[in-house]
């Protein structure tokens, strides 16, 4: 019986990590793809530049300087209160990954609806800072900031066609600060 030596083990290792993945690209019909096939959960998969978009939803300012450090909460200073940039536009079935900077609340509305049609003045009771809860055509409601990190990722999937009202539900930056965009699906 031969001794295995570490270099051996290694290249054993690496050598079945290079089958593996030649495995993959090799053969598509992977058990996922079967499942999806079968009506499990029916991802189809999208790919290309429009299948995925960024916004920053609040950013932190850099001048003056910033020392967010220890992390303590809140810096005492306010951030951007814009989505950046205003208009993304997707395909059908792609994602927005709204990045989050700070305290806000993002919500989505249903194609067609226009920043005047939100009524700012239905509110989370007790909430502060104040959240706006208007329901009518909302299809998407993120985490309570107030009980979430300030600094996070929500990702959302827009499934149909259409352009889709994106606001900060923290009711002054709406209102203020006018703190909205849109994201147009294409087909």
């Amino acid at each position: 019986m031969s001794k295995t030596s570490r270099r051996n083990l290694l290249k054993g290792a690496a050598a079945g990590s290079v089958a593996a993945g030649l495995g993959l690209t090799i053969k598509p019909n992977t058990a996922a793809t079967e499942k999806r096939a079968a009506g499990g959960h029916k991802h189809n998969p999208i790919s290309g530049p429009l299948a995925n978009a960024d916004v920053s939803f609040g950013q932190w300012p850099t001048d003056p300087p910033l020392d967010r450090f220890p992390n303590l909460g809140a810096p005492g200073k306010p951030n951007g209160h814009q989505l950046i940039p205003n208009e993304v536009k997707i395909k059908a079935g792609g994602t927005v990954n709204f990045i989050i900077g700070g305290v806000h609340h993002v919500l989505v509305y249903d194609d067609g609806t226009q920043p005047g049609a939100i009524n700012p003045n239905l509110l989370v009771p007790g909430s502060a800072p104040p959240l706006i809860d208007d329901p009518a055509n909302r299809i998407y409601r993120g985490l309570d900031p107030r009980l979430f990190p300030q600094d996070r990722v929500e990702v959302v999937h827009f499934s149909k066609p259409g352009t889709y009202l994106v606001i900060c539900g923290v009711r002054p930056h709406f209102v203020n600060d006018q703190m909205f965009g849109f994201v147009t699906v294409l087909p």
